[in-house]
């Protein structure tokens, strides 16, 4: 089923230089970039997208983190993307994610695990679709 999906480089990838590793793993496997943009996220932005995140230990440092720098969003399109894009990504935790794999390869553990590990993306359909509208409303 062709899906669509938010990946978002964070401030550390972005940082590092990295959005364009990201990007061409992304292709490499064989998804669309429909959209790609370089964009400062606001903390209003940040507030919708983590809602559900919302009084949990690590919210506030994970917002204060995404306000650290760029971030470079976009979406992805292709059959199973948001399945796809996890199992690229790897484990959250970049310290168990598997050699091959984004966090494996390139999220440094001790840069704070789990808030620090390169990338997101969405991990449902409609998570995808929330998380697209308000980083690409004009999609």
């Amino acid at each position: 089923m062709t899906e669509r999906t938010l990946i978002l480089v964070k401030p550390d990838g972005v940082r590092r230089g990295l959005s364009g590793e990201v990007l061409r793993r992304v292709e490499a496997k064989g998804y669309a970039l429909v959209a790609v943009e370089l964009r400062t996220a606001t903390p209003e932005l940040l507030a919708e997208h983590y809602a559900e995140h919302l009084g949990k230990p690590f919210y506030d440092p994970l917002v204060e983190f995404m306000l650290s720098g760029p971030v470079l969003a976009a979406v992805a399109e292709g059959e199973r993307v948001i399945e796809g894009f996890r199992s690229l990504s790897g484990a959250t935790d970049p310290t168990t994610a598997a050699p091959g794999t984004i966090r494996g390869d390139l999220a440094r553990a001790w840069d704070a695990p789990v808030i620090h590990n390169i990338v997101h993306g969405s991990d449902s359909v409609a998570s995808a679709e929330r998380e697209i509208g308000l980083w690409f409303p004009g999609l």
